[in-house]
């Protein structure tokens, strides 16, 4: 497995190795053994899925600390942009985003430390996105950001009159109103 720098510190994509021939192909998704030898120590406790359709957005999602969540992110089926924004006040690209296409053709996973909002767009029909987390679900200290804050200026790659947006991601506050304590 590759690992890849974002230009965001602590962020990464991570690319299988994936060994493919007139059958199909083969790739390992996840080692404990070689994510720790890439210098990770995560220890994921809880692995979800979901499946959506062509516009569908969900985001930006996150949990306060001390419940916050490091996700380990990839698309099983159809293609995501998934995006992480960076939440930690001291950090010098606390605001930014970054954004990458994972497909089931790719194969490549987001590595979203603790600190970070979490959001993605489905660029395809359908799509079916499983992460895997290092903390369990919090329902108290869930927090989210406005997908469509004119301060992160996220380009989700959807024309706005095909979006699909819940109600609950869009009653999320802006940026600058969002409840965050990392650093």
């Amino acid at each position: 497995m590759n690992k890849i720098e974002t230009p965001i510190r602590d962020l990464y994509i991570l690319e299988p190795k994936v060994f493919r021939d007139d059958r199909g192909y083969f790739a390992e998704l996840f080692n404990q053994q070689k994510f720790n030898d890439l210098g990770f120590s995560y220890q994921f406790v809880q692995d979800n899925q979901s499946c959506s359709t062509y516009g569908v957005i969900r985001g930006l999602h996150y949990q306060l600390a001390p419940y916050a969540q490091t996700k380990l992110v990839r698309a099983v089926r159809g293609k995501i942009l998934d995006v992480a924004v960076d939440l930690r006040k001291e950090s010098p690209t606390f605001g930014k985003w970054f954004g990458v296409e994972l497909s089931e053709d790719n194969l490549l996973q987001l590595l979203i430390p603790r600190g970070f909002a979490h959001g993605f767009s489905v660029l395809s029909d359908s799509a079916i996105v499983h992460y895997k987390c290092d903390n369990f679900y919090h329902p108290q200290s869930e927090r989210g950001i406005n997908f469509n804050d004119p301060f992160l200026n996220i380009d989700w790659q959807i024309p706005v009159d095909k979006a699909i947006v819940s109600p609950k991601d869009r009653m999320w506050p802006t940026f600058d109103k969002a409840d965050m304590n990392f650093y």
